[in-house]
């Protein structure tokens, strides 16, 4: 993906105990990335993995037991 595909995009910031990331729509993805490092690396979901994860959260699985 292109730099410039990169700053079109419309970035959301989410934020939990201090630590932020920023998701995107991308064509049939979603992309996440450290909002710290807007050009570092990116995690890239597909709609159904995002749902999924997102499930996850809400369940709690990810909570620090």
């Amino acid at each position: 993906m292109a730099q410039n595909e990169l700053s079109s995009l419309r970035w959301i910031r989410r934020c939990a105990d201090h630590a932020c990331v920023e998701v995107a729509l991308y064509r049939e993805a979603v992309l996440m990335r450290d909002s710290k490092d807007n050009d570092g690396p990116m995690l890239t979901f597909t709609l159904e993995q995002w749902t999924a994860f997102r499930a996850g959260v809400r369940a709690g699985e990810f909570d620090r037991g």
